[in-house]
């Protein structure tokens, strides 16, 4: 598969912390992705940072370590992404658990996926 041109960058941030029944919100999100067949998703766990309560989470602090902020990004061709973002709002629902969610325009200017051998 190949993709080229306009699209759109979903980025996602969340707690370490959340989950959405016992499993990460983080990989619950990764694998709502995947079945929605988007081109890829990353989670980058960051090693500071604060959200709406200002409260500072930092990996420096043993006690406040745990739960340190997650960013997902998801960039796919613009009628996928509006499709996922019913999915990310149930998520967000059932996890119950704070975020933010931002998208901006994006261009892809290569994506290729490697073909395996036997394939």
């Amino acid at each position: 598969m190949e993709l080229k041109g306009d699209a759109k960058l979903i980025r996602i941030f969340i707690g370490e912390s959340d989950h959405i029944d016992h499993i990460p919100v983080y990989e619950k999100i990764v694998n709502e992705a995947r079945k929605a067949g988007l081109a890829g998703t990353t989670v980058f766990k960051g090693i500071m940072g604060f959200g709406r309560t200002s409260r500072i989470h930092t990996s420096k602090i043993l006690r406040l370590s745990e739960d340190m902020p997650i960013v997902i990004e998801i960039v796919d061709e613009v009628s996928k992404i509006d499709s996922f973002l019913s999915i990310l709002n149930d998520i967000f629902e059932r996890a119950n658990s704070g975020g933010l969610i931002t998208m901006e325009k994006a261009e892809i200017i290569k994506y290729v996926t490697s073909k395996k051998a036997g394939e």
